[in-house]
């Protein structure tokens, strides 16, 4: 397979402030790939390096074969970038917007081509509908709509799902495995665990630097941590009781149940057998998600904001 982004090293400052710290990852044609991490981690900076709207101060990378740095101009007209706020004019309507854009784009036929786009996302009896009176759901397909015009071999998708029902989301995955299968490649950052686990591969960045990359087993074989679950009793008093002790590293309540983790399997389980030892709780090993990884990753990280000052 051929790679649609490599990066190696890339670096961007602003001021004393390190947004992006030395970041390698690699997407394959046709792959769907999941960019995670808490808010300020330079996802939406790195993002705006890959589509040759910011220049990185080190290191170098390229999407489709063009250099981030010498031809950003190229990028810019085969890749596909959909901003994490809705950028399109709320008071034209569907088939406006799309037209404009097609224009913009330098599009040959810009009525044929929104017309085209309105049928392929299922916009069809909406295109006459006010961008700014659509629901979240209906936004993101526009949106996603006009980054497809120019007919992109590389979308990049900055957390296009957040504030959108869950029948939308799930709608708009499966739209995006449709164009990884026409081999159109796909990265994407979210927040939503779900979402991560529809990914081929996932890169996890904290306060700019990479943590952890791979497949989602692959990234949760790597931690190396195990998991219990708690349920039945006080478990509110039990996690504050166990907070500190031997083996547990975190901590975190699912439902009517909490999830203790730790890397140190042995001490962890010791540690929870004695705590609820003649009480009425369960405890049970369970599988290791996504979730309690990232938990994790987040923890062995630090916030580069101080740096900023």
């Amino acid at each position: 397979m051929n790679a649609a982004i490599t990066t190696q090293d890339l670096t961007v400052r602003f001021g004393n402030f390190t947004a992006v710290d030395r970041v390698s990852i690699s997407v394959e044609e046709g792959e769907i790939f999941g960019f995670l991490g808490p808010n300020g981690s330079g996802k939406t900076t790195t993002l705006r390096m890959l589509c040759g709207l910011l220049t990185p101060d080190s290191g170098r990378g390229s999407a489709l074969g063009y250099d981030i740095r010498t031809q950003n101009e190229e990028i810019k007209r085969h890749v596909g970038y959909m901003t994490q706020r809705f950028s399109l004019y709320q008071d034209l309507s569907i088939q406006e917007n799309l037209e404009f854009v097609a224009r913009v784009y330098g599009l040959a036929n810009p009525v044929k081509e929104a017309r085209a786009a309105i049928e392929r996302l299922g916009l069809l009896g909406r295109e006459r509908q006010l961008a700014g009176e659509l629901s979240g759901g209906w936004k993101q397909r526009l949106a996603l709509a006009a980054c497809m015009l120019h007919q992109p071999d590389l979308l990049l998708l900055d957390e296009p799902t957040a504030g959108v029902d869950p029948k939308a989301r799930r709608d708009f995955w499966d739209e995006l495995h449709s164009l990884a299968a026409r081999g159109i490649s796909v990265l994407v950052s979210t927040h939503y665990m779900d979402e991560a686990e529809r990914c081929h591969k996932l890169a996890y960045i904290a306060y700019g630097r990479l943590m952890a990359q791979g497949s989602a087993a692959e990234i949760v074989a790597g931690q190396n941590l195990t998991t219990w679950t708690v349920a039945g009793g006080d478990l509110a008093a039990l996690s504050a009781k166990l907070h500190g002790k031997p083996g547990v590293d975190q901590i975190a309540v699912f439902g009517a149940a909490l999830h203790v983790t730790g890397r140190d399997a042995a001490a962890l389980e010791a540690t929870l057998r004695s705590e609820t030892a003649g009480t009425e709780l369960r405890i049970a090993p369970s599988e290791v998600g996504l979730e309690d990884v990232f938990i994790h990753l987040m923890r062995q990280s630090s916030d580069n904001f101080g740096g900023a000052a």
